[in-house]
């Protein structure tokens, strides 16, 4: 059952018994009146771990999450790989500064994050703006730091916009009354502290209009930081191809197919916005990209990724050139054998693609 309709069940069945308890209570017997006695002592502990739990939750949130923050190392552990480190550094470095320029509510609770040891494809965002991504999700990106900084930039709109505190407040206590309703001990909750909303973390809590949310408020963050605008599209076209029929090595939460978009639609989401983003001058599909409706280039599968991913960075950069340009600057082959556009590098033509000068002489009577 998915946990909105559960929650609705659970508090419609809360309600009942309370009606029932203030409306029947006369008429049972002794034996049903004490039961009813424990469950209604029961229900009124729910109501004081609501309480305990908002207590827990805002004190990991604020002034509780350094030490939250290491609960969380403790509870996945700590990758000290140095290169995947300092793109994690590098990354957060450059968001934060882009979400500063909407939201300097960042300037006040700066990010914490690790690398953890996990092989899965993952990243996630808890309480108290701190983050975690999968040492998997390095070693499948290849490192790419563009494509790598859409994941993060994902996560981080989750931080922004509460995202895992409204859905650890929503979905956590609603498991707590379960557990009392079936008992009817009367007992106390045990203290939801630290260590449980640990294990929350990376629990699939968020909601689908959440994750359209953080995709596209993501984007935003990730190209206000430099990153290609194509990155995003690239990421769910490599998970697409990696994936096939078995997501063994890709769990956690953004990858939860009952309450998140499919992952077409995601990359088809991005990919629209590689067309927006350069002012309707760039269109990507199927490995092709078009300038001004028409085709530049087909792009080739190179040795460690698809012609369809490579496309969608490179119709990227092209985006870049035209959302920042009122005129397209001249294309021309740099020294390096890049394709560049102005101070943009485009790409470096491998084999299966014309060369960079039949390239830059193709972009210029398209531009």
């Amino acid at each position: 059952m998915h946990w909105k309709k559960e929650m609705k069940v659970k508090r419609a069945l809360v309600f009942t018994a309370f009606f029932a308890l203030s409306v029947n209570f006369a008429a049972m017997p002794s034996v049903h009146a004490l039961d009813l006695n424990n469950l209604g002592g029961a229900l009124i502990g729910v109501a004081a771990q609501y309480a305990k739990l908002n207590s827990t939750v805002n004190y990991c949130d604020d002034q509780g999450r350094g030490e939250y923050f290491d609960q969380m190392k403790n509870q996945y552990g700590v990758d000290p790989d140095p290169t995947k480190n300092a793109i994690l550094d590098d990354i957060m470095t450059r968001l934060s500064a882009s979400i500063a320029q909407s939201d300097p509510s960042i300037n006040e609770k700066p990010y914490n994050y690790f690398v953890n040891p996990d092989k899965t494809f993952n990243a996630f965002c808890s309480l108290g703006h701190n983050l975690s991504v999968n040492s998997g999700l390095f070693d499948l990106l290849n490192n790419n730091e563009n494509e790598i900084a859409f994941v993060v930039g994902h996560e981080m709109t989750h931080g922004q916009k509460n995202h895992v505190k409204k859905g650890i407040q929503k979905s956590l206590p609603i498991s707590l009354i379960a557990s009392i309703w079936g008992s009817q001990a009367g007992s106390t909750l045990e203290i939801v502290g630290i260590d449980i909303l640990a294990k929350q973390a990376d629990a699939s809590i968020v909601t689908k209009p959440q994750e359209w949310q953080a995709d596209n408020t993501g984007f935003e963050y990730a190209v206000g930081a430099g990153y290609n605008p194509g990155a995003g599209a690239a990421v769910w076209q490599r998970f697409i191809e990696k994936m096939g029929q078995d997501r063994s090595n890709f769990v956690g939460e953004i990858f939860s197919p009952s309450d998140h978009p499919s992952e077409p639609d995601r990359r088809d989401n991005y990919a629209k916005k590689i067309t927006s983003f350069s002012n309707n001058h760039i269109v990507v599909t199927d490995g092709v990209v078009k300038v001004n409706g028409k085709e530049f280039m087909h792009a080739a599968d190179s040795d460690t990724m698809s012609a369809q991913e490579r496309a969608y960075l490179i119709g990227g950069a092209l985006a870049a050139v035209y959302h920042n340009s009122a005129t397209a600057p001249n294309a021309y082959a740099g020294s390096n054998g890049y394709l560049y556009m102005g101070n943009q590098d485009i790409c470096l033509p491998i084999a299966g693609e014309d060369n960079v000068w039949a390239l830059a002489d193709r972009l210029n009577t398209l531009k």
